[in-house]
């Protein structure tokens, strides 16, 4: 039920109720007059037997934990809630400073967590944000958990593919992470889906109505990765004809999607993981810093831990990024999904041409399956689209496919051959993209700009991925 607040209009915080843990009476207090403030009714318990006989009574639309409990601490809250009150978002208090006790709550399933002493704003922005998230009744609970977040059919969003049991592993940790403000880290081939997730988490998550901001780390140059994550105000530079917001502005209160994060160069990790551990932004030329907030998705095919071995990504902001792990599974390794995938993929393409939807013929199907997709699932997409447009009758033959013995006879040496990669998939892709970036070179005697439109892409890239890939 809906009642009406002090200034007379109706809101949906006043039939919800949050439960209070915390062993200090000073702590309760705050906490509970901070949830009368925002209209929220509270309930408080001292310890954790206290917390229990309190949860049986009631369903809660909240639970606020200390870490430390007389008997037990926030984890054990966290669990006994996990396990019979998966509905019920918990957020954690921690001690100034214990950064592992957060990771290690957040690890376990926690919404958030909050450090003391504790800051008001902090405070009401968590509680908000629990609130927020998408609420099934206690009793349809188990059956939403289920069917997590990505397994949602949509007309025009983000889509996860497939029935095989890695894909369902990573829907069930999708719709876990939707319900968490936690840092995750995407891993994953090129093309595996790795945006995909990202953009399933934030679409069932407490910021779904903020902005998803993805950024493509490894497209931007480097003399200009400050002003494009921090913004800058006119005359910061020259050139800077007007205010401009930068990607961080661009995420407040949504979700910020690093991808390929391990091509940031040191000097901006540096200042990515001070915005990330203080909260605060400042653009270029200007003075003060400003509160921020969002969540961070990163992702990359690279192998962040190596790369901190080898002195080329800091480790602080590893752990900072990696707090969650969500692996996407390559399409050899799910090769029964591939069927799946095509019966879907093919009417959506079809359509977006204005074709009719052919089908695909046996021998077709079995030669994907035995296809070693160094590209994924966006490979698939690409040999579906081709397969789509040269298809002249109403089935698709192995011919319309072009898959790698085509490819071969016309890139020349090596690559893929027989379906299977004789190189690392970087070292593969890296090949093609000089190798098309010399054709559109040469056919435009060396006119970089005419050379990028050739190529489909804008100038800054095509200058980008020649200085990458040491193209003079």
């Amino acid at each position: 039920m809906s009642l009406p607040d002090a200034t007379g209009k109706s809101t949906e915080t006043l039939s919800k109720r949050v439960l209070v843990i915390d062993d200090e009476p000073d702590i309760r207090e705050l906490v509970v007059l901070t949830l009368m403030r925002m209209g929220i009714e509270a309930d408080t318990a001292a310890n954790c037997q206290h917390a229990f006989e309190r949860l049986a009574e009631r369903e809660y639309a909240l639970a606020l934990t200390d870490m430390r409990l007389p008997d037990g601490d926030g984890l054990t809250v966290l669990e006994h809630i996990a396990a019979r009150y998966g509905n019920t978002p918990v957020a954690v208090i921690t001690a100034y400073g214990s950064t592992e006790n957060a990771v290690a709550a957040l690890k376990a399933g926690a919404f958030d967590y909050i450090a003391k002493p504790i800051q008001l704003k902090q405070l009401r922005d968590v509680i908000t944000s629990a609130l927020s998230l998408p609420r099934a009744p206690a009793a349809a609970w188990s059956e939403r958990s289920k069917r997590p977040a990505a397994e949602k059919p949509t007309a025009t969003g983000p889509r996860l593919l497939g029935d095989s049991s890695p894909i369902a592993r990573a829907r069930e940790m999708i719709g876990k992470l939707s319900r968490s403000q936690a840092a995750v880290h995407i891993t994953g081939e090129s093309g595996t889906g790795k945006e995909v997730a990202a953009r399933l988490i934030h679409a069932d998550s407490a910021r779904r109505d903020k902005a998803f901001v993805a950024v493509n780390c490894g497209a931007i140059p480097e003399n200009l990765m400050e002003s494009e994550f921090f913004g800058y105000r006119k005359g910061a530079f020259t050139g800077a004809d007007s205010d401009r917001d930068g990607f961080l502005q661009a995420a407040d209160g949504g979700t910020l999607f690093l991808d390929e994060v391990g091509d940031l160069p040191l000097a901006m990790q540096v200042k990515l993981l001070r915005v990330i551990q203080e909260k605060q932004v400042r653009k270029l030329g200007e003075n003060n810093e400003r509160p921020i907030d969002f969540r961070i998705i990163s992702a990359t095919h690279k192998n962040l831990a190596q790369k901190v071995e080898a002195g080329e990504f800091r480790q602080d902001l590893f752990y900072r990024l990696s707090v969650i792990s969500l692996k996407m599974p390559s399409l050899r390794e799910i090769p029964e999904d591939i069927p799946v995938m095509v019966a879907q993929l093919l009417p959506r393409i079809a359509g977006s041409n204005g074709a009719h939807t052919p089908a695909l013929g046996t021998e077709a199907l079995r030669a994907l399956a035995d296809y070693d997709f160094p590209g994924n699932v966006r490979e698939l997409e690409n040999i579906l689209e081709r397969a789509v447009a040269l298809c002249e009758g109403d089935q698709i033959g192995v011919d319309d496919l072009y898959l790698a013995d085509h490819r071969s006879n016309d890139l020349g040496n090596g690559g893929v051959s027989g379906g299977e990669r004789t190189e690392p998939l970087h070292e593969y892709l890296d090949r093609i993209e000089r190798e098309q970036i010399a054709k559109a070179l040469e056919q435009t005697k060396y006119n970089k700009t005419a050379a990028a439109k050739v190529l489909g892409i804008s100038f800054r890239s095509l200058r980008y991925r020649l200085d990458r890939l040491g193209i003079d």
